[in-house]
Formats: C-alpha cells, structure tokens, sequence
C-alpha cells in the first residue's frame, strides 16, 4: 500500500511539471497577456549553437537566477539545412532540447525563426546551396526564395508542434519572430518590399501556432503582428497600433567606448555605433551596468512591458560560424553571463536587482497608462496607479552630468546624474540604477596539463588541427582576373579566404612609384593579412 501511494504522488508531481505552462497567450496595448493576466516579462538571448549542451542547463539556471522570465534564442537555418532537405538537429544543433531544458527550468521561450537572422553568423543564417538556386533574390518578392522560406519556417513550426512546445499546447513558446530588422534595408529593395512584408506576416499567421507573431524594427508590420524596438534605447519607441504593446526584442549588453569615453559621447548624442561585438583589430565591447540599468528601467517607465537582453550569454562562434565584417571566434558581448558560461559582476548581479524592483510594481505596471510629468530640467516621474489603490513610480535624471535632488508626493529624493529611482510603492526607494553594489567573484577553473611525452601531434589536445600555408598563391588552379571577385562565387563558402597577388614594376606602366614619392601603402583593415615583397624580398 505505501509503495502505490509512492507511485500516485510520482505520477501527481510529473504532471504538474509538464502542464505549468499557459495554454493561451495573447496580448492588448499595455502586455503579452497569458492565461487572461497581463505579465511584465523580462527576457535575454542565449543562442543554443553558441554553447555546448552540456552547459545549456546551467546557462539557463542562471538565467532563472538573474531574474529573467523569458530565453530568447535566433534559429539558424545554415546549420540545421546544410544541404537541401538534408537535416541536422544533433550535438550544438539541438534545438527541441534547448526549448525543453529551457521549459524544465519553468521559464518562457521566444523562437525567432527568421529565417534570415543575421546575428554576426555566417551568411545571416543563410544556408549556401540557398545562393545558386536560378533566379533567387534573398528577402523580396521573390517566388523562388518565398518558397524556400516558407518550406523552412514550417519545417521549425511543425517540429515543435510534434513536440508540444508552443504555449497554446502547454510548451513554453509564447512568441515567435518572422524576418528580422528588414525595417533597416527595406528601402534598397524599393516597391517589391511592402509586399514581401506582407506576404512574410500572411505565412507566418497561417501556420497556426497559437502565439502572437513580431517583427523588430519594421514600423509597418502588418497586424496582427507586433512590431518591436531594438537598439540600445527603446524608451521613446512606439508600436505601430495603440493595440499592441510596446516590446523591446534587443537591448543590446555590450558596446564600443571604455568606461572614461561613454557619459562623455552620451552627451551629445544618444545614438551609438554597432560595435557591440569583437571584431578582429576592434575594440573589446563593453557597456556599463549604470547605463544598461538605467536603459532598462526608462523602457519600463515610459510604459514598456517586455525587455531582452541582446546578449543576455553570447558564447562563442565556433568552426566557421561567424559573419562579417571580420567578426571574432568570441561572441562574449560583455553579456551579464561571459562567454565560458560564468556571471559576469556586478553586471549580472545588478541586473538581478533591477529586475527584483521592477517586479515589485508588475501589479502597477499592468494596470494602466503610466501618468508622466516633469520634475524640472531633464527631471521626469511617471506614476502607475491600480484600482485597488496600489502605485508605484519611477523617477528619472536623464542629465549626463548633475546629480539632482527633487521633490516628489511630499518626499524629497536624490537621483544621481542619468539614473532612475524605482519606487514599488510611490514612496520607498528599491533601486536606484546608479548605484552598483560592489561584488567580487571568484572564478574556478580546471587545469589539465598536456601529455608532453606524446609522440604525435594528436595526443596534444585532440580536436585541434593546423596547416602549414606558404605565403602568396601555391596552387595550380590560381587564375587571373581584373578586379576583386565576388567570394561565395568564388569559394562556394569552403573557405573564408582568398589569396589575391598583385605585381607592380616601376619600369612599366606605374610611374608613380618611380620617384618614390607615393610608396605608402595603406591598409585599412586589420581583418586581412597581407605581405609586401620589394624586388623579391619581404618588406
């Protein structure tokens, strides 16, 4: 008797692990609306080929960890289609058990198909037997490549629908993505890119996946799709209808300018260049926790709901994964979870923070519109109010420079210079995005020394291979041609490089050289390599 009754509460806990998820999500203008109640979500991408799985379940326990409700992840089509329908879903390419590791630790899942995806990867997602198809042209109104984009994106819907992964069969996929940032290029593909877009929007709501469906960066997107913000700020975005919410899909972790640089450059301008990943000869990418705070928590104040972290853990580009121009193996992204897997402080752990006190007001922030005034020069509360009674704040120093001290409900507050005061209860201070605790982290790491006795090369780290290459072009198949070539022609993307060699004699046609005056050469990038050779001998 007492070994069924093992067995009955066995059975009761397996099912409540696997029916926790909601089984309807919509949304309205304020939220994504799950199970008929508003939720304030706070998501971050980890890219499931940019880890190994032996490290996902940990990745995503610290996730949960951090605060985060939600992992967002890009689906790459190049790595599960390498050859026409011929699939690969194995090892690194494992993306149902990313989705289900991800649902065993209770959290939410944003898929963004695509299926062009960019993300520094290697031909945007884009698998290569995709670029000889006859009379394809990539993300227009094109017959050929709609047919393939549709034939893929419902290949990934009808995978996880066999495996009971979206929301509405009680998965926890509660949101997809069709396209990405097309909004950004649409104009070089003139009068045939509104009707992809509409086309692309059509496809994606006729698979039938019971979630809502976003676009980032595409004003137009048609409804019922969710147009969304990406950028380092998205505080002053609006969505194109007053029915859909304001959604942030990439708050991008990482940046350009070391510590001194940044509030000086934030100045004078609030837009900043994409360098928010390493780049050979680029610099590291860093962003302060005080600004990425700061931006988060100025989304949620002017009234956003849902907030991702591009990257929340980067990882790395393994084999020949990576994208252009010149992106690194590392993918690091200065992300709150670095590139081994380990947190990063106190951006990880202030982070955490922000996110407990935003929390605190989740009742306040789903309730209504929040109600914004000004509090002096560059000086601005809003205040959430429920029904019942409830209210929380938000007060914000969007000035670079000067700390402030204001009054607010009979109460007077201190912001520090570009900082937001959270206010769970329109009267306490939780966190103010300023103000860091000071953390220290200590890392582990195992050391294994090489078999130095080894009498070949493979025993000295398996895995690892090299080629000897002698300098300029080797191989007979070398050629001749005017001009720079275009590479996937020429490679067929079996190598990133090309040798080009090019001879100059002075006493020929190039008499600028003959004087000596113009013999600088200059090479702008530090993602090539290049050797100079004067009359045979390497300079």
């Amino acid at each position: 008797m007492r070994r069924r009754t093992e067995i009955l509460v066995l059975l009761i806990c397996l099912v409540i692990v696997t029916t926790s998820f909601a089984s309807t999500v919509t949304y309205d203008h304020r939220a994504i609306v799950i199970d008929g109640k508003r939720r304030v979500l706070i998501s971050g991408s980890i890219h499931y080929p940019r880890s190994t799985p032996e490290m996902w379940p940990d990745l995503i326990q610290k996730s949960k960890d951090g605060g985060l409700d939600v992992i967002e992840t890009y689906v790459f089509w190049n790595l599960h289609e390498p050859v026409r329908n011929q699939y690969n879903f194995e090892g690194r390419n494992d993306l149902v058990k990313f989705v289900k590791l991800v649902a065993e630790a209770g959290l939410y899942v944003h898929l963004r198909i695509g299926p062009y995806v960019c993300a520094e990867w290697n031909y945007g997602g884009f698998p290569l037997w995709l670029h000889f198809i006859p009379g394809i042209k990539f993300r227009t109104d094109n017959e050929p490549f709609k047919a393939e984009m549709q034939r893929f994106t419902a290949k990934i819907v009808e995978m996880m629908k066999q495996e009971k992964l979206y929301a509405s069969q009680g998965g926890p996929i509660i949101l997809s993505q069709i396209e990405n940032e097309y909004g950004n290029i649409d104009s070089a593909y003139g009068a045939a890119a509104k009707p992809y877009i509409k086309w692309a929007a059509g496809m994606a709501i006729s698979l039938d996946t019971g979630v809502p469906w976003v676009m980032c960066q595409q004003s137009d997107a048609p409804d019922p799709i969710i147009n969304t913000c990406n950028g380092f700020y998205c505080d002053q975005f609006t969505p194109n209808s007053n029915k859909k919410p304001k959604m942030w899909t990439e708050n991008w972790s990482g940046c350009c300018f070391p510590v001194s640089n940044f509030y000086q450059f934030l100045i004078t301008s609030r837009h900043i260049p994409n360098a928010r990943f390493l780049s050979f000869g680029g610099t590291v990418p860093y962003r302060p926790v005080e600004d990425l705070a700061f931006a988060v928590a100025r989304f949620f104040q002017r009234g956003g709901t849902f907030q991702n972290y591009y990257m929340y853990h980067g990882g790395t580009n393994f084999d020949r994964t990576t994208g252009g121009p010149f992106i690194a193996t590392s993918y690091d992204y200065d992300a709150p979870i670095d590139e081994y897997g380990q947190v990063r402080q106190p951006k990880w752990g202030h982070l955490r923070d922000v996110h407990k006190a935003i929390k605190l007001c989740e009742e306040a922030l789903i309730a209504t519109d929040p109600k914004i005034s000004s509090l002096g020069p560059n000086l601005e509360a809003a205040v959430y109010k429920t029904g019942s009674g409830g209210c929380s704040a938000f007060l914000a120093n969007i000035d670079t420079k000067s700390d402030a001290t204001v009054n607010f409900n009979g109460n007077s507050y201190h912001l520090p210079a570009w900082s937001v005061s959270i206010l769970p209860d329109c009267k306490n201070v939780a966190l103010n995005t300023a103000k860091v605790n000071s953390m220290s982290v200590i890392r582990s790491f195992m050391h294994e020394s090489l078999n130095t006795n080894a009498d070949s090369t493979d025993s000295i780290g398996s895995g690892w291979s090299w080629i000897n290459e002698p300098v300029g072009i080797s191989k007979a198949s070398a050629f001749n041609k005017l001009g720079l070539l275009e590479q996937i022609n020429t490679t067929a993307d079996k190598s990133d490089y090309l040798w080009y060699s090019l001879s100059m004699n002075i006493k020929g046609d190039e008499p600028f050289l003959q004087d000596g005056s113009q013999t600088v050469l200059h090479v702008e990038s530090l993602g090539h390599g290049l050797h100079a050779f004067i009359n045979g001998k390497l300079a």
